[in-house]
């Protein structure tokens, strides 16, 4: 997936480190939905086109959720966004609001890593 389809809070350069590996089983359901959700973005979302009244756009919406509030929260974030997401809607900007106290990383890709302990 390319970065520049991501808003750029929603992006990191960050690594998963060989010592930090059990680290991340925690992360899997929230990486795992940011996986389905890369996919949907690579292959349906370009189908339709820009065609939604808010940025960033609701499948970015949802990624940027899902990083930060985790696949139950964040998904239920994204649904509460689309169903805002009408005809009628003002639209402008409506970025997910940050989770107060975030303590991941994320990749170039999007997916959370735990953070370094340098």
């Amino acid at each position: 997936m390319s970065t520049s389809t991501l808003p750029a809070a929603s992006v990191g350069d960050a690594h998963l480190p060989a010592d930090h590996r059990l680290a991340v089983i925690p992360l899997i359901p929230r990486n795992a939905a940011l996986a389905l959700l890369h996919g949907y973005r690579a292959t349906v979302s370009h189908t339709y086109g820009d065609v939604c009244r808010y940025y960033p756009s609701c499948s970015a919406y949802a990624v940027g959720a899902v990083q930060q509030h985790g696949a139950v929260k964040g998904a239920a974030m994204a649904v509460a966004r689309i169903a805002r997401c009408h005809p009628w809607a003002e639209g402008g900007i409506d970025d997910p609001p940050p989770h107060a106290h975030f303590s991941h990383a994320l990749t170039r890709h999007g997916f959370v890593v735990p953070l370094r302990k340098d």
